[in-house]
């Protein structure tokens, strides 16, 4: 698995990975918030007690396969970043 983009913000993430075939993207989200949930706690371990039940993250998360227009998408990403400072919004569709 392979990280293309990833942008962080205050509550969530946007992330780009090519996955290859061989691997369930749904075990691959598992993985991943469940390293990055336990490396969070050990980094912050005041975030134990607002999150005790140890759910950091929401049930659910998007997928999508990406083609032709892979940059449109990675610029889309990198972009969130600049949102809160007053850029003009990238658009990901038409």
């Amino acid at each position: 698995v392979e990280e293309l983009e990833m942008n962080v913000q205050a509550d969530h993430v946007h992330l780009i990975l090519s996955v290859p075939p061989k691997y369930a993207v749904s075990t691959v989200m598992g993985f991943l918030k469940g390293k990055l949930a336990l490396r969070m706690f050990d980094q912050f371990p005041e975030l134990r007690r607002r999150y005790w039940g140890q759910h950091v993250w929401s049930r659910g998360y998007c997928v999508s396969t990406v083609g032709l227009d892979e940059e449109r998408i990675r610029k889309y990403v990198a972009w969130q970043e600049k949102k809160g400072q007053d850029a003009e919004q990238g658009r990901l569709f038409d």
